[in-house]
């Protein structure tokens, strides 16, 4: 009976993470593409709550939502750094 340790599942263990890693380096590659502005830790993220049945197009409504609203708490900032720039 095997115990899930030895060579044979380190060696299985190493295949599949580098499975993993080839997947978020074309789901990343694609994310650039197609301009999302996502960083890799989000992209994963992301990832993960799909996979855990988080509904992809609800996630997207929610991530352009809280752009949205950044962008509008930043733009006071901007505003006053340009009226105080001589």
């Amino acid at each position: 009976l095997g115990n899930g340790s030895g060579p044979g599942s380190l060696a299985l263990a190493a295949t599949n993470l580098n499975a993993v890693r080839e997947t978020m380096d074309v789901n990343l590659e694609i994310s650039r593409i197609l301009n999302t502005g996502l960083d890799t830790e989000t992209l994963s993220i992301c990832v993960r709550l799909c996979e855990q049945g988080i509904n992809p197009e609800a996630l997207s409504s929610v991530i352009k939502e809280l752009r949205k609203t950044t962008e509008a708490l930043q733009a006071p900032e901007n505003m006053t750094s340009y009226l105080e720039t001589p």
